[in-house]
């Protein structure tokens, strides 16, 4: 069984155990012959797909009543994973959410890491600068990129903390943020686990 995590600009594949990404504008959805159970935002990609029987989109096996209709596809992958816990998806954007016996609670969007520093970028040259994840948020900082850092971190880690356990990490920032937290489960699969999870509710069903 192949999955398969298609992006505007990305293509992520698992297979046989193994991840590899592939740049969007260069996959050929024609050189599978096995079945490929996919999500996607990728609306160019999701027209040639259609042509391939061979390829099963997910949406069709998802209970839309436990979410709400213009939630992002990666999102509710990732809460399929979770029976119960604090998901955080660290990517583009951060989204949080949380699962209480495979019930979807609600959750919110920050922005992502890059998103955040290019923000401040726009709002003044000064603040052009990485943020430092070494930092201490428990301390006011005496310098620009401690600031900044202080400033987008310190609201969004202190919700999440407030929070109810466990805590898992995804995305591309997982391990980036997976600092701030002691007991947090850092699992950049996540997404395909939800997948399968759903394949695998779907066959019994």
């Amino acid at each position: 069984m192949i999955l398969c995590d298609i992006g505007n600009t990305s293509v992520d594949l698992f297979m046989d155990g193994k991840r590899s990404k592939l740049r969007a504008v260069d996959f050929d959805p024609a050189v599978f012959q096995e079945d490929v159970y996919y999500v996607s935002v990728n609306l160019v990609l999701n027209k040639r797909i259609r042509d391939f029987p061979n390829w099963h989109d997910l949406r069709e096996l998802i209970d839309w009543d436990k979410y709400y209709p213009s939630m992002g596809i990666d999102r509710i992958m990732v809460c399929e994973a979770v029976e119960d816990g604090v998901i955080v998806d660290a990517g583009s954007a951060i989204t949080v959410d949380v699962m209480r016996c495979g019930v979807y609670q609600g959750g919110f969007i920050s922005l992502g890491i890059r998103a955040a520093e290019e923000a401040y970028a726009r709002v003044s040259s000064a603040l052009d600068v990485s943020f430092n994840f070494e930092v201490d948020l428990a301390k006011m900082a005496k310098n620009t990129p401690d600031a900044l850092t202080v400033g987008f971190l310190a609201p969004l880690i202190e919700k999440i903390e407030r929070l109810e356990k466990p805590l898992y990490l995804s995305g591309g920032d997982a391990r980036l943020i997976a600092h701030f937290f002691s007991e947090a489960i850092v699992d950049e699969e996540l997404i395909f686990k939800g997948m399968t999870k759903l394949i695998e509710k779907g066959v019994k069903c």
